[in-house]
Order: structure tokens, then sequence, then C-alpha cells
């Protein structure tokens, strides 16, 4: 046993990216760590010797239990989660009765950036949007505001970089908060708080909507400034319980005041109007779809929380990119378009998808099932969907969810995206579609590890297609 071993070590549970970010980022803070993962297989060895070489202590094939925790041979000061490992786990509660203190990887970098003004963004969809879209404005307005957390670098990744040696903290963080890590981190307390929407998710991981709902809703009492999308219904049935909100809404303001609202934003005649007359054009912004205009405005609503011209971010939402696997355009082939929605992991973000592009379509769906209500998704493809190919895990169910909602189209199952795309091209020739679109309506563990890398398969098999001069299969 290592001299760090035997030390009254932090804990650092999970030997994914967040867990190692944290290790890193506590050791750099001269503390002792140690993590524990349950697994061993090749990645996990290959992590595991990283922080070895760093001189971090790693304990391979150890289960998640109190046996575990017991024969570690010392108390830990702190047990640092990795936001995959729910808050409920019994060997957490039990660390919790014993008085040793839990908090999420997130938490880490939280105490290590203070005194940085954080803008945290949460909601069950548009979340992503709304970070990368804020973090543009910011950097070409010159501020020194990079994205992290649930997007791109985990928050303590970005913070050990950021203190590393000649470096300086930024300006702002702009961090993607998951209900998983907002759950894990009750000491969290954004400047500007951002939620963009709230539909059932992740209930087998929070038991009840009102779980979720609670969830989300704790980090903007925690925050500062609290940024709403009044156009999403969940949240503006709860109006009348925020004491100081800032509502956005991308109806005219007649619309908002009707509801009970005095909107701080809203857009008439593709205007984007504050109380002080109009600030920006909204069409600025080329992604489709309506949400992404509620998402422009979450956006506008920090610049000018930041004291931003209209002006300034109107230039920098002409020449924003765009989000990678958010209704991602990757090419044009045979005059149909290929769209990337990887990131749409649940019914309700697929079907904001099936709004936002006009049909005919291919529409690729599967994966990991989750729970929630399908009605809205299969109305989506009902409307716009000429073919739908089902791969994954979930293709099976998925058939029987199609045939129960009375969905016309052509239905075809197959085992994965090398299978899905091919057939899909042929389809869209065959059914005169204008695109095809991925657009999962589930997670993506089945057979990948996230839904960036399901992505990233998608657009590699996308562009290696080749154009076909018989568009029958």
């Amino acid at each position: 046993m290592t001299a760090a071993d035997a030390a009254p070590a932090t804990l650092v549970l999970g030997l994914g990216r967040s867990g190692m970010g944290a290790a890193r980022l506590l050791r750099q803070r001269q503390q002792p760590v140690l993590v524990l993962e349950s697994g061993t297989g090749e990645a996990q060895q290959r992590n595991a010797e990283q922080l070895r070489q760093e001189g971090i202590a790693v304990r391979l094939g150890t289960p998640l239990e109190a046996a575990s925790i017991e024969a570690l041979g010392f108390t830990p000061p702190r047990v640092v989660v990795s936001p995959g490992i729910r808050w409920d786990h019994p060997c957490l509660l039990a660390l919790r009765q014993r008085g040793i203190a839990t908090v999420g990887e997130i938490t880490t970098a939280w105490e290590a950036t203070r005194p940085v003004p954080w803008i945290g963004i949460t909601g069950t969809n548009g979340k992503t949007t709304v970070t990368h879209l804020v973090a543009h404005l910011l950097a070409e307005a010159g501020l020194d505001a990079p994205m992290c957390g649930n997007v791109g670098f985990s928050a303590a990744e970005l913070a050990l970089q950021r203190l590393g040696p000649g470096q300086v903290l930024p300006q702002w963080l702009v961090v993607e908060l998951s209900s998983y890590q907002i759950e894990a981190a009750p000491q969290l307390a954004p400047r500007i708080g951002l939620w963009t929407t709230l539909t059932p998710d992740h209930l087998e991981r929070h038991g009840s909507l009102e779980a979720y709902r609670a969830i989300k809703r704790s980090l903007l009492e925690r925050s500062a400034v609290r940024i709403l999308n009044a156009d999403d219904p969940d949240l503006r049935q709860r109006a009348a319980s925020w004491d100081q909100a800032r509502w956005v809404t991308a109806q005219p303001r007649q619309w908002a005041l009707e509801a009970g609202l005095d909107p701080h934003l809203w857009i008439e005649v593709d205007q984007v109007h504050s109380a002080q007359g109009p600030l920006l054009d909204a069409r600025a912004l080329a992604m489709p779809g309506a949400h992404n205009r509620q998402n422009l405005l979450m956006a506008v609503a920090v610049g000018l929380e930041l004291g931003l011209e209209g002006a300034v971010m109107e230039a920098a939402l002409r020449s924003f990119p765009g989000v990678p696997h958010r209704l991602e355009r990757i090419r044009q082939l045979d005059g149909v378009t290929w769209f990337n929605d990887s990131k749409a992991t649940n019914y309700d973000a697929a079907e904001v998808a099936l709004r936002a592009l006009q049909g005919p379509l291919v529409v690729l769906a599967g994966g990991e099932a989750k729970q929630g209500d399908a009605e809205g998704w299969l109305a989506g493809l009902r409307r716009e969907a000429a073919a739908v190919v089902l791969f994954g895990a979930a293709r099976d169910a998925f058939c029987s969810l199609l045939e129960q909602g009375h969905y016309g189209g052509a239905v075809h199952q197959v085992e994965g995206l090398d299978e899905a795309i091919p057939l899909a091209q042929q389809l869209a020739q065959r059914h005169q579609c204008r695109a095809v679109l991925l657009s999962p309506a589930c997670a993506s563990f089945d057979q990948y590890r996230d839904f960036e890398a399901r992505g990233e398969h998608f657009r590699q098999r996308v562009l290696e297609l080749t154009a076909t001069a018989d568009p029958q299969p």
C-alpha cells in the first residue's frame, strides 16, 4: 500500500472524464486523493495508469458498497461523486448517515474557481444550444467566458487548466448543468441562472416529475438573476410562484401579458424587443425552428445583463456556427439534406426536431429507451416522416409504439447506424424526401459511450456516402 493510499484522502468515485478531472483538480490543490472504480476494463486500466503517473492513487475493481469503504482503513473527510452514480445510492446514503460529506464533481470546480461568477444553464431540452450561444456571444464581445460542465470540458477540467502555471481565471464561466450535477451540488449558486424547458426526463433516476422539477428549480432559486422561458408550458404554469424572474418569449408582448407575465424580452415582427425598444433582428440566428428563437432570447438576456449592445449581439448571432449533434446539418447529397440530432435523447427533444424541419423526412430513431410521453413525438412522425428506420435496443419496442400510434409510413428495423444510413439513403430517394434526420429519442448507452460518439459515427458514415445513380434499392 502506498503512502497516498494510507492517507485520509478525499475519495473520488468513478474513473470517467468527470472523476478524473475532479481527482486532478483536488491533487493540484494539494489534497490527497484516492479514486475508486468498480470496473477493470481496458479503458479503466488506461485511465488509472495516467492518474498513477501523476501521483494519484487509484483502486480498480472496487464495488461501491459499505465493505469497500470499511476496507480502506481510514475515514475519508469527503467523497466526490461522478454524475453517473445515483445520488441516492445506498452506499452514499450510508456515508451521509455517518456524517461523511458527499458532493458532486461539479462542486470541486465551484470551490476552485471562486470568485469567478458562473452562468448556470439547465433545462430538459435547449440547455446545450443556449450554453453554446451564450459562450459565443460573450467571446465575440471580447469577454473571457469559456463554457464547460455537461458539455465539452467538465467544469473540473476547465478549472484545472485555468489554475495552471501562467494561466488566469476567466471573467465568467458558462456552465451547462444537468439534474444529476445540480442535485449533488447544493452549494452551487450562479450569478445568472437560466431554465430553458421542463418535460419528463430521467424519471428512472429521480423517481417523479415533481422531484426532477424541484432539482432544476433549486439551481434557479440560488441564482442572483433568474432567466426563464415563458414559452415552456410547465414553467409558465408556475410563474406566479417566482418572486423574481426575467421571462422571455418568442411571442409578442401582448401574448405574454395575457398569460399574466410582463416579459423581459419578446419578439414582434422578427425584431427582439425589450422595454427600451427594438434590440436586434430575430432572424440573425440561422438555426431552424421556433424553439431556437427561445434559445436566442435566453442568450440575449444574458448579454444584456453583461452590458452588450444589440448590434454586437446581432453580429455574433449571424456568425454562430450551430451546435454539434443538435439539428446539425451534415451535408446535402442527391438533393437530400442530412441532419445529425443525436442529442435528442428523449421524446420531447426528438419532437422539437420534427417541428423544426419540413417533411417528407426519413427519420432514424433508436438506442436505449427512456420513460416519457411519446404522443407528441408520434404525432410529429405521422406529420413529417415518410419512413422511419429503427435501430439499437429499442427497435422492437419502438416498432410496437409506432403501430399503436397509427403511424402510416414505412417502418424498417436494423441493428445499428452502419445498416441504417445506406437504407435511409435509398428510402429518401424512393419517397422523394427533403431530408434524413438522425433524432434517436433514446439514450445512446446500448451501443455508444455517449450521444456525441453516436453523432460522430453518424457524421462519419454520412460523409462517406456517394451519390446514387439509381434511386431504387
